[in-house]
């Protein structure tokens, strides 16, 4: 088989099989690399505190790059859109987080909205022990500041009481409020009117400030992109295991007409004349 493996042809199709595995094998390494990538902005990018107009808009979805980003926004809460979150942990306690919508001024209105109707994002005001412990919002404009976090996945929920939701979710709360509401919601770290603090640092211990700090992508590996790479790798051996078959074909064709040996139909076929006699 060695004599039919070095036949020219046979070498010019080793060395294409070989240099189709390279670049599958470089396909391979860049999955790899991929796998440990992630999207999400350093932290000296997400510290740095930009306006949510600038950061975000209604109906977009929040991008990794912008994942705890903080942000500024100018405002009034709706006291009428307010519900608290369950099984919300705190120091090692659990309670829940005390959710109020927060009209945006100056958010710009989606398609075919009215030029009268509101835009929200869900704020995260602070955390509390009990539900029943949940006060309203600050009236008036409020200058807020927070981390810019992206939306939950709705959990459904049998027999929750009013004012209760399972998840911190944008498109619940949407259907819930009846209102166009961001893709996001913001955690709320300082809430100001009229320069003086509103938020939970001003409510002396009935709303904990919430604590959580830039999404940690580190060290994450996305299994995805190591499927793909082991894919290329199983692709680059195809590509040599084809090369060596091809020439095994080769090799057993030039065995059978060494020796006489026929194959197909012919061969099987009796002489009918030489029968009949």
């Amino acid at each position: 088989m060695l004599k039919t493996a070095v036949k020219p042809k046979w070498i010019a199709a080793l060395v294409f099989a070989l240099a189709v595995a390279a670049v599958f094998v470089l396909l391979s390494q860049w999955q790899f690399s991929r796998s440990t990538q992630t999207d999400v902005a350093p932290p000296s990018v997400t510290e740095k505190i930009q306006p949510l107009l600038q950061t975000l808009r209604p109906g977009q979805p929040l991008l990794g790059s912008q994942e705890g980003q903080l942000v500024t926004a100018t405002g009034h809460f709706d006291a009428a859109r307010q519900v608290v979150v369950q099984s919300r942990m705190q120091d090692g306690r659990v309670g829940f987080w005390v959710v109020t919508a927060f009209v945006v001024d100056g958010a710009p209105k989606l398609k075919g909205q009215a030029a009268t109707d509101e835009v929200v994002i869900p704020v995260a005001r602070g955390w509390v022990p009990d539900a029943a412990a949940a006060k309203p919002p600050p009236p008036g404009t409020v200058e807020l500041e927070g981390r810019l976090l992206n939306s939950e996945g709705p959990i459904l929920s049998k027999n929750l009481p009013a004012g209760q939701v399972s998840a911190l979710s944008s498109a619940e709360l949407t259907n819930l409020w009846q209102t166009s509401t961001y893709a996001a919601f913001v955690v709320s770290y300082q809430e100001q009117s009229g320069g003086a603090e509103v938020g939970a640092a001003a409510s002396h211990g009935e709303l904990v400030r919430i604590t959580v700090t830039a999404t940690d992508q580190n060290g994450k590996v996305n299994w995805l992109n190591i499927f793909y790479a082991i894919e290329w790798v199983v692709f680059a051996g195809f590509a040599v295991f084809l090369w060596w078959r091809l020439v095994a074909d080769d090799y057993r064709r030039e065995q059978d007409e060494l020796f006489d040996v026929h194959h197909g139909d012919e061969a099987l076929e009796p002489d009918l004349g030489e029968s009949a006699q």
